[in-house]
């Protein structure tokens, strides 16, 4: 199977995830400035999901097929981006009270578990999928990009447990990483 209908699928799995962050906005009916970190939430999920689906669609342009293995890594993948919305609005929730070790840890795992089927994911498919004409600079800098994921979300989840703000900063400073690891570890021009 060509990866056309998977970047469709996974494409509107991404459309969800970013319209669920939405409906967690729809819940703030008092003072919008006693809100600030719930719309900071928000606009962090935004852009955290629009960074994994960049990333995404850039792992997709490597691979000359799908067969079925890829097929639920990619999925095991996209459940872990959908539950995004949910770690974050708890952050913004609870960065200000008691909550928020305990959204920070959630978010922290949240991460690993998507370090863990990002890598899988390109692992299994530079093994077994990619094509043929892929940039061997591309392929090796996507490779040396996601040995950081798991420590660093690792990192953050323990940082939570001293300063939660101080995790949730990190969190952003990994998804600041991730959004220009491509000028680190390989050049790619991304089509639009």
């Amino acid at each position: 199977m060509e990866t056309t209908r998977l970047e469709a699928f996974s494409d509107g799995v991404f459309a969800i995830a970013i319209t669920l962050l939405v409906i967690s906005l729809l819940d703030i009916h008092t003072r919008l400035a006693h809100h600030w970190p719930e719309y900071a939430a928000f606009a962090f999920s935004f852009l955290t999901i629009g960074v994994m689906w960049v990333n995404h669609h850039h792992l997709m342009n490597q691979f000359a097929q799908a067969d079925r293995v890829f097929l639920f890594l990619n999925l095991m993948l996209l459940m872990g981006i959908v539950f995004i919305p949910f770690p974050t609005a708890l952050i913004g929730e609870h960065i200000r009270d008691g909550g928020a070790r305990g959204a920070a840890i959630a978010y922290g795992c949240t991460g690993i578990y998507l370090s863990i089927f990002f890598s899988a994911l390109w692992h299994y498919g530079r093994t077994h999928v990619l094509r043929p004409d892929a940039d061997p600079k591309v392929v090796s800098g996507i490779t040396r990009s996601y040995v950081f994921g798991m420590p660093l979300y690792l990192t953050g989840t323990l940082i939570a447990f001293g300063t939660p703000v101080g995790s949730a900063i990190f969190y952003g400073a990994i998804a600041v990483f991730y959004a220009v690891s491509n000028t680190f570890f390989g050049k790619e021009l991304v089509a639009v």
